[in-house]
């Protein structure tokens, strides 16, 4: 079974992405490895920011896959923002409850004219095989939809409860888990990086 590291400390991402991958793979994080400090992320893009944490995780293990990701929101309204910053959009260590609600005012004050609030959500992949050679490897997905007003679920994480997908009328914080997994901007990344996987071999 081949091993892959995928650089976060994310739980809720970990799932993720092990429920897309399936049983073939030996997933782990580092959230449980001690001194896993992430480095600073200081990109100017989700594939910058990627590259950074992937090649930091390969030089801590350079015999496994590594799979690193960042992703974010990004809403038309407010120019693109929260983007690369989402995770971080009402502050550092801000709570994503605390990122929902500033998200939700500023759409719901300054840009009422704006509604639909039109979004996206945006993954970047990047995978480093084994060995010091090996050139990282770029995935993209997104995921288009709309910022309500009001949360709605518990489920996932993030901005997930106020983001409802195109074509459903149920938020990512309500949404069967099952049916978000396949049309997640990461699962949509993860699709042309397993067939990558696949041809390799």
């Amino acid at each position: 079974m081949k091993k892959l590291v995928i650089a976060t400390g994310n739980a809720h991402k970990t799932g993720e992405f092990c429920s897309v991958l399936g049983a073939s793979w030996e997933v782990s994080d580092l959230s449980g490895i001690p001194n896993s400090e992430q480095p600073v992320e200081d990109g100017d893009s989700f594939i910058a920011n990627a590259l950074i944490k992937a090649r930091a995780a390969a030089a801590r293990f350079p015999d496994c896959h590594i799979l690193a990701d960042d992703s974010g929101l990004e809403v038309d309204a407010l120019g693109g923002a929260p983007g690369i910053f989402s995770a971080r959009f009402a502050g550092e260590n801000a709570s994503d409850a605390a990122n929902r609600h500033l998200l939700v005012q500023k759409l719901t004050t300054e840009h009422p004219e704006a509604r639909p609030f039109t979004a996206r959500f945006r993954c970047a992949l990047v995978l480093i095989l084994p060995g010091a050679t090996s050139q990282p490897k770029v995935f993209e997905g997104t995921v288009e939809g709309q910022i309500l007003d009001c949360e709605s679920g518990d489920g996932g994480f993030g901005y997930d409860p106020v983001f409802q997908p195109d074509g459903y009328a149920e938020t990512f914080g309500t949404l069967n888990e099952e049916v978000k997994n396949t049309i997640s901007h990461r699962a949509r990344a993860l699709e042309p990086l397993l067939a990558y996987l696949e041809k390799e071999g």
